[in-house]
């Protein structure tokens, strides 16, 4: 196994983002960067070693780091203020875009990016309730809406200008919940997972006009552990609720990964050759309230997170589905996001 990889964890409690080298099957800690106070959400430009990442506080901003490779270390380079914070950043046509889904405000944004980093005013903004994520391509953008139980699409132009698809947007099932959304590698599929109901949802996607269509699900969750779905404003704890978080497709495209943070979960679900969304392989326990998770750059390693844990949960996905833990490093507090960056 060759694979090497840097791997970056937020940690909001902690005002920090820490770095890791993964090397073959070992986790070993590099360098922690403080100063970003309830830095959550963040995205790497590995073509410029720059780090975006969304910062809370009054004002909420969105931080642009220089990213040391072989340290890990961050170093802050520039910041603009937003009217409130970022629950999810990517970027776009190179790294000249950088797109943004803000859940308390309700607004999706996207920015140019000049060549040191430096972001301009805003080319596009939208408004949606409660949203969550954004995923693009370099022709389209799409913004995941809990509160609207809806997938709002956009044709993205070079200058950042976003202009509605038609149709403009495509529902999910009422009461569930858009929370996170990946594509496949060659773009005829994207997956969402719900927060409220925790179902993986397979859109196929016309890869010239960019349409998202509904096509099936999986329940991205443990069906046996009598887990109720949630509603807008509940706590899920107290009631033992569902409460989906992050899903991961494997590079290959042969398995989907969904986290849920009531019953602390990964669920591996199989994937067909067309993308075609089959049966559940495998529940495993991970770090409590696992919100983020991200998986090695070749997609053989698992590196779970827990908000209400320390550590990082390294484990190996099996052929079958299955995860067979292999370590548990530290980490710091509130540990909720975490990115991969390939080395070799």
């Amino acid at each position: 196994m060759s694979r090497t990889d840097l791997v970056l964890v937020t940690n909001p409690a902690d005002a920090a983002i820490a770095a890791y080298r993964l090397e073959g099957e070992s986790l070993t800690p590099l360098a922690v960067s403080g100063g970003l106070p309830g830095t959550s959400t963040f995205v790497v430009d590995q073509s410029r070693d720059l780090v975006y990442a969304g910062v809370k506080g009054d004002p909420a901003g969105i931080q642009t780091l220089a990213l040391d490779r072989e340290t890990g270390v961050l170093t802050p380079l520039s910041r603009i203020d937003v009217e409130a914070s970022m629950a999810y950043l990517t970027l776009a046509k190179g790294g000249r875009l950088l797109l943004g889904a803000c859940y308390h405000g309700g607004y999706g944004a996207v920015w140019p990016v000049d060549e040191d980093g430096r972001l301009g005013e805003p080319a596009a903004r939208i408004e949606f309730a409660n949203l969550h994520a954004v995923v693009a391509t370099d022709e389209h953008a799409y913004f995941a809406s809990l509160g609207d139980d809806l997938i709002a699409q956009y044709s993205l132009a070079d200058d950042g200008t976003l202009v509605p698809l038609d149709p403009p947007t495509v529902a999910a099932p009422a009461g569930s919940g858009p929370r996170h959304l990946v594509l496949s590698a060659d773009g005829r599929n994207a997956y969402l997972l719900t927060e409220f109901s925790a179902l993986a949802i397979r859109f196929t996607r016309d890869p010239a006009t960019g349409v998202l269509t509904l096509a099936e699900s999986v329940p991205g969750h443990d069906v046996t552990r009598g887990l109720g779905h949630s509603v807008f404003g509940a706590d899920p704890l107290e009631h033992h609720y569902i409460w989906g978080a992050d899903l991961h497709l494997t590079p290959d495209g042969r398995r989907l990964l969904c986290s849920e943070r009531t019953e602390s979960t990964l669920t591996v679900i199989d994937v067909a050759p067309d993308g075609h969304l089959l049966d559940q392989l495998a529940v495993a326990d991970t770090e409590p309230q696992p919100r983020g998770f991200a998986l090695s750059s070749d997609g053989d390693l698992v590196l779970a997170l827990g908000e209400k844990s320390t550590a990082i949960a390294l484990s190996r996905l099996e052929e079958d589905g299955t995860l067979t833990l292999l370590s548990r490093i530290p980490t710091g507090l509130g540990a909720n996001w975490v990115r991969v960056i390939p080395l070799s």
